[in-house]
């Protein structure tokens, strides 16, 4: 459903659109200003970010028009099952805060492979790096502009390649010129202005259902359950939850440079692991503001609230057609925009950070800070490239939501076993990380294909027991792999390991309600209480 927009729309979403291009691009002029205008300064702006600007980009980046498109179409369809890949993240958060960020910030590495060399080899650091640039391209931009150009489409009527490349080249005109720094900030801003839209949709459909006791009366009990029995609508039973949401969570969480560059560029150690668990409050959030929508809308349209829904991908076009006035629908539309070029501003900056440091100057080991910087840019313009010609391709899926959580489930599987036998493992060698990444990765390539062509293939394992069970292979090989070609544990690598999970508890950390122990334990708390009270 095509939205007819009045002038007050146009121009609040014309305004955000040129005010977060400019701001992106002020926030480097400024940081050539401050900085002397080295790599570390475009690449993790200049190690001084706090915890609330952390925590902001965090959740800005992993938010895109995927969630609230997406989740608000698995809401309509299947209740809040899906809003488990929103309360799994604290969990996972915790254990970034807690276990990995504190070695990421005393190595002072510009990249997670830069720590995987660290910790195993140049081998591992290489393919880790290129593993890394693809799902930053093909996964996280690619996907989102996908997305962003759907919702654009069906709002606006905006032709589908016209809103890729168009967002991609706005969003790369600041992420080029501003680097980190401006992302970080044009994230921090634009995770207000999502919120505040998603959050006006949100309340303004919930006044419209009658409230909590409306929305109850109208739906189906099961609809308002996390965890589901096994053979469920949602084709997520709680066992595959339990089981594989870990291994897609810790990669994404603890060992993403797209996700994890907003820590490596932390103040201190403290501020790397507050950053964290801000952000995994904030992730409480989505499913209220993202899922709930959708089965507000469900709820709606069986009260003669809200018209039929032909496509359920159009299931927020249609509730902001109907539920908004003219200025909120701007409002939101540039939420939607915020979303998109908030994730994809995020990737671009972390797959040009990743070539720069772990590939060019390996290659070229005399090149200059200013060299790194334009090899950056350079790389910023072709990945964009890529992932404009990638994303048509993203329509096979039954949902998007679906489909980029499927590719994360064949990606992450050797990336997670190599990193979490790493820290808590001292016998894990260098030949089993890159024997695991290998294989891992060749496997995880062919279930993916299985997986993409199923018409065919008859592929028929729901994507997160994959992933599951590609870590399972994943985890023998590295024990085999390292047990058959052991080596010496030194200093070096020694430093990378908790020898007791305890140990990483050592660090007294701030007094006071900021300290890191009791905003994890608090965080765990909240979230056992709602899985209780939505069980």
């Amino acid at each position: 459903m095509k939205i007819q927009i009045a002038g007050m729309d146009l121009v609040i979403l014309t305004v955000y659109l040129v005010g977060i291009v400019a701001l992106g691009c002020l926030a480097g002029i400024w940081r050539k200003k401050k900085t002397s205008g080295d790599g570390e300064s475009y690449f993790l702006a200049g190690g001084a970010l706090k915890w609330p600007m952390i925590g902001l980009a965090l959740f800005s980046t992993n938010i895109s028009t995927v969630h609230l498109v997406s989740l608000a179409e698995e809401g309509y369809k299947n209740g809040l099952a899906y809003g488990n890949f929103e309360w799994m993240a604290p969990f996972t958060l915790i254990i970034l805060a807690l276990f990995f960020a504190p070695f990421y910030i005393r190595a002072r590495v510009a990249t997670l492979p830069d720590f995987l060399e660290r910790r195993y080899s140049k081998a591992s650091r290489n393919w880790l790096s290129g593993l890394s640039i693809i799902s930053a391209i093909f996964i996280h931009i690619g996907f989102s502009l996908y997305a962003g150009a759907i919702v654009l489409e069906g709002l606006f009527g905006i032709p589908l390649m016209a809103s890729i490349v168009g967002i991609a080249v706005l969003t790369g005109i600041y992420t080029m010129v501003g680097g980190l720094m401006a992302v970080v900030l044009t994230e921090s801003v634009q995770t207000i202005v999502l919120l505040v839209g998603a959050m006006i949709l949100t309340g303004s459909a919930l006044v419209k259902v009658g409230g909590w006791e409306g929305l109850t009366e109208s739906i189906d009990p099961h609809m308002l359950r996390v965890l589901r029995p096994k053979g469920d609508p949602s084709g997520l039973p709680w066992y595959a939850i339990l089981l594989g949401y870990p291994v897609i969570g810790i990669w994404y969480w603890c060992t993403d440079q797209t996700i994890v560059q907003r820590v490596l560029g932390a103040k201190d150690e403290q501020h790397a692991r507050i950053g964290p668990l801000f952000a995994g409050f904030l992730k409480i959030l989505p499913v209220f503001i993202f899922v709930l929508p959708g089965l507000i809308a469900q709820a709606l349209i069986m009260q003669g609230k809200l018209p039929q829904i032909g496509k359920s991908a159009d299931v927020y076009s249609v509730m902001i057609a109907h539920l908004l006035p003219v200025g909120l629908k701007g409002l939101v539309a540039a939420a939607l925009m915020a979303a998109l070029m908030s994730t994809v501003s995020g990737a671009l900056n972390s797959a040009a950070t990743l070539f720069s440091y772990d590939l060019y100057k390996q290659m070229k080991p005399t090149a200059s800070e200013a060299g790194l910087v334009r090899v950056g840019r350079i790389v910023t313009i072709v990945g964009m490239v890529l992932a404009i010609a990638w994303s048509p391709f993203l329509g096979r899926y039954p949902t998007i939501f679906q489909g980029i959580n499927a590719a994360i489930c064949y990606i992450s599987p050797p990336i997670t076993a190599v990193f979490v036998f790493g820290v808590f493992w001292k016998k894990a060698s260098s030949f089993g990380s890159i024997t695991t990444l290998c294989i891992g990765s060749a496997l995880g390539f062919i279930v993916f294909g299985l997986d993409f062509f199923k018409d065919s293939t008859g592929w028929d394992i729901p994507f997160m027991m994959s992933g599951f069970y590609l870590f399972c292979i994943c985890s023998v090989v590295m024990v085999a792999a390292s047990l058959m070609h052991p080596e010496e544990l030194t200093a070096e690598r020694n430093a990378f390991i908790w020898h007791h999970p305890f140990d990483a508890l050592r660090e007294p950390g701030l007094k006071g309600i900021g300290n890191y122990k009791f905003l994890s334990l608090l965080l765990l708390v909240v979230m056992v209480i709602l899985y209780t009270i939505f069980h």
